[in-house]
């Protein structure tokens, strides 16, 4: 379990060092703009706010799903505008009772995350798109695994479909642009790089990130109690595993499936 301590107790959520930028997304919800980069003291800073939120929530409110910069907020807009919050209509009163509570101090803002290791077969079949990375990039495969599996990730947003996590910490030697053809089918399980990012594909989807390796592990699944294995906050690291042990592991994933 990694914790990450804020240690500016007397900065509040919003402040001059983050302006923000509230806005209607639709009737239903606002998104609130914490900036326009992606860093880990701007992911603190949002689940930060998201906790406190979820802590104190005002009439009405469903759900909030933080992104690499930002955090929408779900609502009912029936419930919101029979609410005593001050404001005319639905998006003046959430708008206002977010600002009210953005100039509120921080006195522990913090969040929790787990470090989960992530075995992965690179190459071959599994990772068919790794000898372009490494053509990219001047790079041998070798060096694409090594460099791939060496760094420490952060899980910066849930995102495209159910349990594909976006992770950022990447070096920046294996950048690589997007397919310009997506493929049509990107199997469960495919780990992919797209520009500074890597993220591992939940389930079978079309994508168009290049695909250096696949991991056995099942990362979306609905009879779980989390469903998704990775969530914003974690961080990851991934293990290069040969094919007998990717099968292996495989096998005890359908047998925990089933039993």
């Amino acid at each position: 379990m990694t914790r990450f301590i804020d240690m500016a107790e007397q900065c509040a959520y919003f402040s001059a060092d983050y302006p923000v930028n509230i806005y209607a997304l639709s009737e239903q919800s606002v998104t609130v703009e914490f900036g326009t980069v992606i860093s880990e003291e701007l992911l603190k800073l949002i689940t930060g706010f998201n906790q406190f939120l979820v802590q104190n929530p005002f009439p009405g409110l469903i759900t909030a799903v933080p992104a690499y910069a930002s955090l929408t907020v779900f609502f009912d807009p029936l419930v919101v505008i029979a609410s005593d919050l001050p404001g005319k209509f639905s998006f003046d009163k959430v708008s206002q009772y977010l600002k009210k509570i953005g100039r509120t101090k921080r006195e522990e803002s913090y969040m929790q995350s787990d470090t989960i290791v992530i075995p992965v077969c690179y190459g071959g079949d599994f990772g068919p798109d790794i000898s372009a990375v490494a053509q990219t990039n001047h790079l041998s495969t070798k060096e694409v695994i090594d460099i791939h599996s060496s760094k420490l990730y952060t899980v910066f947003m849930i995102g495209f479909v159910p349990g594909f996590a976006y992770m950022g910490g990447m070096d920046t030697r294996l950048t690589t642009p997007r397919k310009a053809v997506p493929d049509a089918k990107i199997p469960a399980g495919a780990v992919g790089i797209a520009g500074g990012q890597t993220g591992i594909y939940p389930m079978e989807t079309p994508g168009g990130w290049q695909i250096i390796g696949r991991t056995p592990l099942k990362m979306f699944d609905v009879s779980r109690s989390q469903p998704s294995l990775l969530k914003g906050g974690d961080q990851v690291t991934f293990k290069s595993v040969g094919t007998d042990e990717f099968n292996t592991m495989l096998q005890n994933e359908y047998e925990n499936q089933h039993y």
